[in-house]
């Protein structure tokens, strides 16, 4: 297990390199002088020339790389242009927010998603299991922005039940989570009916209710298990995929996350927070696989049995 865990460590570094070098060469090719921007429009020739001269940005395209990378090592995310506070800072602060945000939608996602696609399973072919799949094919096509404001409009404007923004109080975290958490319950409920199917047409089930055992207890005390395991994967697929996902969600609902940050970075052209919550993001969503790979271990004793081998 040990060595598990500092392999699949080790595969983070070539990773970050990669998503550290798409994102540098991204940004480089933007038009936009990171100078101007930073001086205003009403700065001279010579002041950008200078700047620009102090910053680095004459230097060839991999120095300057080698210096961004050499900072992100460091822990060093530079300073936003805009704020001109260091961007490690403005993210961390952020942090709270969208982790609370992507932990609230996660949480409805499975508690919705599971047990919908346990009693499809249950109920095949039924008027149930047919409704449930028209309903998670819905889930799966609406856009997370769209259902956003469709949320907003009907429960914050016409019924007025919850906040349309912020995200300061349990009733303010409600629309938003739930405009995230509808695509991944519909992608649980889908793999967990999948699963489920495979598991109970498994011969230990039909022994088990061969026994005389019933219906509920085989499939909770017997399949439910081995059918979570792939589920156990899309899980945490689904909540790396929040963490970096609630961009538009956050934008929407004005609340003051991380991706957030990152959109009005974009609408500034503030170079260094857009590298910095997308690296940030990338290093989230890559921890995210690692545990729930060793979660994944634990679950199959199968997989453990493989590693032990090696």
């Amino acid at each position: 297990m040990l060595r598990f865990i500092v392999r699949r460590i080790l595969m983070l570094i070539p990773v970050m390199m990669g998503v550290a070098f798409i994102v540098f060469t991204m940004l480089y090719f933007t038009p936009g002088d990171p100078a101007r921007i930073i001086l205003g429009d009403m700065a001279t020739q010579e002041n950008i020339s200078a700047l620009r001269e102090q910053m680095g940005l004459n230097d060839p395209f991999f120095v300057q790389f080698g210096r961004y990378l050499w900072k992100v090592i460091n822990l060093d995310l530079g300073n936003s242009y805009a704020t001109r506070s260091p961007v490690a800072r403005e993210i961390f602060t952020a942090l709270p927010a969208t982790m609370r945000l992507a932990s609230m939608a996660i949480l409805i996602a499975v508690g919705i998603g599971i047990p919908v696609g346990i009693i499809s399973a249950v109920k095949q072919y039924s008027w149930i299991d047919n409704l449930v799949m028209l309903l998670t094919m819905f889930g799966t096509s609406m856009p997370v922005f769209w259902l956003s404001l469709l949320l907003i409009l009907g429960f914050a404007l016409r019924l007025g039940w919850f906040p349309s923004s912020g995200f300061d109080s349990f009733s303010a975290m409600v629309l938003p989570s739930f405009s995230i958490a509808m695509p991944q319950i519909a992608l649980i409920a889908r793999m967990t009916r999948s699963s489920m199917l495979e598991v109970i047409r498994q011969d230990y089930i039909r022994t088990a209710r061969a026994k005389g055992q019933k219906k509920m207890i085989v499939i909770w005390r017997h399949a439910l298990g081995n059918a979570l395991i792939p589920v156990i994967t899309v899980i945490g697929l689904s909540f790396g995929g929040l963490l970096s996902g609630a961009v538009l969600t956050e934008s929407i609902f004005s609340i003051p996350g991380v991706g957030r940050l990152m959109v009005e970075g974009i609408k500034t052209r503030d170079y260094p927070m857009v590298q910095g919550g997308v690296v940030y993001t990338a290093f989230l969503f890559c921890v995210v696989n690692l545990v729930i790979d060793i979660i994944y271990t634990f679950a199959d004793p199968r997989v453990k049995a493989q590693l032990a081998k090696r």
